[in-house]
């Protein structure tokens, strides 16, 4: 794990210094095994050819982009997925904001203000079913043809498989639906969960005797829905059980975007501005409408005592 990471917030950010490295491209959503595999043989060769090692990523994504209503569910938000590289050993990451202009330029351009004039990269490692530029015009072949010519290696990404079966962000998101939690550990290769800070909501749970904290999910749709037996970490020393909701609280009807809802068992203490990450152990219930708060009340009770019960309280 490196001490720190840098942050290269886009193409005017370019410095001298970062000309030389050995890069990669893509969503890496989830940042899962086979991501893993993947930084993990960026960064191994970056030590081989003493450059640093170089994530270029999107915000927002292309497809969030291009249609934001019909974009897969995040299985990470960006503050996450920095996190997440930081921890393997990345150096660097090149976050680069996906506009209109950035859609128009051609592939030519593309690889010259990116890979050539900005980075000057001496290896990629990209899936050789990348596409990039105006109509997506680009590909790993022209990428190939390029560096032959202007002196980068380009090699395609070992598809990594558990169980006879492709890990990809697709598989996560399907297992996650499904709530399989341990499943989606494996694929992850760490449980799944979800980090924030703790935000002031409307305070209705402290009126119906469940307080929770609330926390921004970051992203344009949440992996998950319901209720969910989930282990709180960041609130105090080691871990909180507690109950999660994620979803539009229905009952309530004030939400346009899904938000988690976090009640800590066992626990009363102000965590307001405290970063906690929320790790979903097993799923409680599907979120519903209830006929008034006194309903939603007395699910919450039965929620918290199924919780009390997986966790053995």
């Amino acid at each position: 794990m490196t001490v720190g990471m840098e942050l290269i917030r886009g193409f005017k950010h370019f410095r001298p210094e970062h000309r030389g490295c050995v890069a990669t491209i893509g969503a890496f959503d989830g940042v899962h095994l086979g991501h893993q595999a993947v930084l993990r043989q960026l960064i191994a060769k970056g030590k081989e050819m003493g450059l640093p090692s170089t994530v270029v990523l999107f915000e927002p994504l292309p497809r969030e982009f291009f249609s934001p209503n019909d974009a897969p569910a995040r299985l990470m938000s960006f503050h996450e997925k920095f996190h997440a590289l930081r921890d393997l050993g990345i150096d660097r990451v090149l976050r680069i904001r996906f506009t209109p202009g950035f859609r128009d330029m051609t592939a030519m351009a593309f690889i010259h203000k990116l890979f050539v004039e900005g980075l000057g990269v001496k290896y990629i490692v990209v899936g050789d079913d990348l596409r990039f530029g105006r109509n997506r015009s680009g590909d790993f072949d022209l990428l190939r043809k390029v560096g032959k010519r202007d002196g980068f290696d380009v090699v395609d990404t070992a598809t990594l498989q558990f169980s006879g079966e492709r890990v990809s962000s697709t598989r996560i998101r399907e297992v996650l639906a499904e709530a399989d939690f341990a499943l989606a550990e494996r694929l992850l290769g760490r449980p799944y969960s979800i980090s924030g800070r703790v935000i002031v909501g409307q305070q209705l749970g402290r009126t119906i005797g469940t307080p929770t904290a609330n926390v921004e999910l970051h992203r344009l749709r949440a992996p998950l829905s319901g209720v969910f037996a989930v282990e709180v970490y960041g609130a105090a020393d080691g871990m909180c059980p507690g109950v999660a909701n994620v979803g539009v609280r229905p009952t309530i009807g004030d939400l346009s975007k899904a938000i988690l809802e976090v009640h800590l068992l066992n626990f009363n203490q102000n965590i307001y501005g405290r970063k906690i990450r929320v790790v979903f152990r097993k799923k409680l219930r599907d979120e519903v409408k209830f006929d008034g708060l006194d309903a939603l009340q007395a699910q919450i009770a039965l929620d918290v005592e199924q919780a009390r019960t997986f966790f053995d309280l």
